[in-house]
């Protein structure tokens, strides 16, 4: 697989990506446009115009149009929003790449942001917060990134606000569109079975009336130190607990390590924390670690779901294995983890949308991409001194942070504040 990086004429950058045998091809418009670059009054902004833009363009005056020409042939197709970017893709069989990207790009140049859509889609937006606020595992995320964060991009909600989302208008959507949907911040990705040189001139001609500007970058990341422990009451059957270090943003090379080190404490059925808590402990069915990067802050998280009555005894058995790891892995331990981590990651690139949509989020958030057996590399090279000094570098005390949404009240921070520091040597 050789990887074809080009700009258009106009700045913009193309990501060829071509699979000959595959039995389909992705066409992927990523914008640097995602919640990093919002201030509060228009946070959810970003999101809300990703609703829009299915919503009609000049040549495709509804979204009925353009959903029935896309399924007409015979399309996968989505969009979504994160913190460093805005992504909108469409797969289809080979044979119509062409009327794919067209429709793609209609939508990426030409949204109508009828403001008849804009006040229904309020309503849609609004209650796909509600949505949220009811599941468990998002509010616990939810809380730990305020928690972890505070009063930024970082810790405010991707989707905004029910006060800030009902207060946008098409001037909103206008504005942000003319300052951030410009050439210089977008991103092409063709990946799948497709003539590159077809896939360039058809970039070229599709996307050469693209909008030019100056570049805004992201508001600042500012690293946030505050509480530990962070309750929302909820009557719940299961407790929901995250628990979150701030480690890399994605530009560092250490985040292979970091991801390493979340393996051994919670990647898999073999991982300490499932071994401890499920397996000797019988307290959760779901139990893991992850990592999340991000282009100027990552975090590694612990997330489970709990038995009510034996919440005490595993928050204290994740302090004892948070801290335990700092001496370090048996070199079995390390093997498992590292083929682990680098069979997953290589089987979530099976599919071209799954590679596109990695090939742009890179370039998004480093200004450079990594072949995925370059970053398979990266992840075997990780060491046992590397794990016991990231363990250490990270996973301590001070770092500590913890979310709970349960059948619990808000006074009880107090007494899970006390727990984490007689936990924690």
């Amino acid at each position: 697989m050789k990887v074809i990086q080009k700009k258009l004429p106009n700045s913009i950058r193309l990501i060829l990506v071509p699979l000959k045998d595959s039995l389909s091809v992705t066409t992927a418009v990523f914008v640097e446009a995602g919640s990093a670059y919002e201030q509060k009054k228009i946070s959810g902004l970003s999101h809300f115009l990703e609703h829009m833009m299915f919503k009609g363009t000049t040549r495709r005056p509804t979204a009925r149009a353009i959903s029935t020409e896309l399924e007409n042939l015979g399309a996968s197709y989505n969009a979504f929003t994160d913190f460093d970017l805005t992504g909108y893709y469409a797969t289809v069989a080979p044979r119509n790449f062409d009327k794919a990207f067209d429709v793609v790009a209609d939508m990426y140049l030409h949204p109508l942001l009828d403001p008849k859509e804009i006040e229904k889609e309020k309503g849609v937006i609004v209650e796909e917060i509600r949505m949220y606020e009811d599941l468990p595992q998002y509010k616990a995320s939810e809380t730990l990134d305020a928690l972890m964060h505070g009063d930024q991009p970082s810790g405010w909600s991707i989707v905004g606000t029910e006060k800030t989302v009902t207060s946008f208008n098409r001037k909103n959507f206008q504005d942000y569109i003319a300052k951030h949907y410009i050439a210089e911040k977008t991103i092409i990705v063709v990946a799948g079975n497709f003539d590159p040189a077809y896939a360039y001139a058809e970039a070229k001609k599709h996307f050469a009336a693209a909008r030019k500007g100056k570049v805004y970058d992201r508001v600042p990341y500012k690293k946030h130190t505050g509480r530990h422990i962070s309750i929302v009451h909820k009557k719940l059957d299961q407790s929901t607990f995250m628990a979150g270090f701030h480690a890399v943003p994605m530009k560092s090379d250490e985040r292979f390590k970091v991801a390493i080190l979340a393996a051994i404490l919670g990647g898999g059925m073999g991982s300490r924390l499932f071994q401890k808590i499920r397996e000797e402990m019988g307290a959760a069915y779901f139990i893991g670690m992850g990592t999340s990067f991000n282009a100027n802050h990552g975090v590694a998280y612990v997330k489970g779901g709990i038995n009510h009555g034996k919440l005490r005894d595993v928050f204290s058995a994740l302090c004892e294995e948070l801290q335990k790891i700092h001496e370090g892995a048996a070199k079995d331990e390390l093997t498992r983890a590292k083929e682990y981590t680098v069979g997953n990651f290589l089987l979530s690139l099976e599919s071209p949308s799954e590679l596109g949509t990695y090939y742009g989020y890179q370039e998004a958030t480093m200004g450079k991409t990594l072949p995925p057996q370059e970053a398979a590399k990266h992840m075997r090279a990780v060491t046992q001194d590397d794990i016991k000094r990231i363990a250490r570098k990270y996973l301590t005390k001070e770092n500590f942070h913890f979310s709970l949404v349960g059948p619990y009240e808000k006074a009880e921070e107090k007494k899970y504040e006390e727990l984490y520091r007689k936990n924690w040597a």
